[in-house]
């Protein structure tokens, strides 16, 4: 089986007015499925840039990227798209909620648009046992506006989960949260890391980060440590 990410001699280059700004200079690793990782860097040290790309946001501009085994530069913008709806669940520091649209519906809604409208009963069964999962079974039908930020937070991972994706992307998850908040929202991903799931979390936050199995370090968009090299 392959892993879920793999990359090699990752470049992104921007252009701009004079000299072209090199967000990530060559990163080669590979994370294997189960993995839980902590992507760390300073500001502008290319984690945004790496996240990005990891999220088949954005295409790098030399190297390759490999999803699960799938070369994502081979790919059309449609199937790119189709290919990390499928594969990837993100969870966001601003929780990124509807609303107006209450937890059950906010968590229903991706699945909406690749399911067909019969199987509306088979998905909102889904939503609601990983609603369950995150522990909201009692806040199904409450709107943002009524939960607190850890709450919301949960809502947004339990999104991320219902499509039961390969790879779960995490950015700054707990940069909204109080402390003890914070710990909770950890505590949640660590079980989910003890279940299988693969997840690669982006922090500037040593603590979070020391609460992942494995940390990459970058510094001007290069690999300056890897735990996992770290071990060998």
């Amino acid at each position: 089986m392959p892993p879920v990410i793999e990359l090699l001699d990752l470049h992104r280059v921007y252009p701009a007015a004079g000299t072209p700004v090199h967000a990530l200079r060559g990163l080669t690793f590979r994370i294997e499925r189960g993995e839980f990782v902590a992507i760390m860097g300073s500001s502008g040290s290319g984690k945004s840039t790496l996240l990005n790309l990891l999220g088949c946001l954005d295409r790098p501009t030399g190297g390759v990227y490999r999803l699960d085994g799938v070369d994502t530069a081979t790919l059309s913008p449609d199937d790119l798209a189709a290919l990390r709806n499928r594969h990837i669940g993100f969870v966001f520091q601003g929780f990124n909620l509807l609303p107006r649209t209450s937890a059950l519906e906010n968590v229903i809604l991706p699945l909406l648009y690749s399911n067909p409208p019969h199987a509306f009963a088979e998905i909102r069964g889904l939503a609601e046992k990983v609603l369950r999962r995150v522990g909201l079974a009692d806040r199904l039908d409450h709107v943002p506006a009524e939960l607190s930020g850890g709450q919301q937070q949960r809502v947004a991972i339990a999104r991320a989960l219902v499509g039961s994706p390969s790879l779960l992307l995490a950015d700054e998850p707990t940069g909204n949260l109080d402390t003890a908040t914070g710990r909770e929202i950890m505590g949640l991903f660590r079980e989910l890391h003890a279940e299988g799931g693969t997840i690669v979390l982006v922090t500037h936050e040593p603590a979070i980060a020391g609460q992942a199995a494995r940390v990459i370090r970058l510094n001007d968009g290069l690999v300056v440590y890897d735990t996992a090299a770290a071990r060998v």
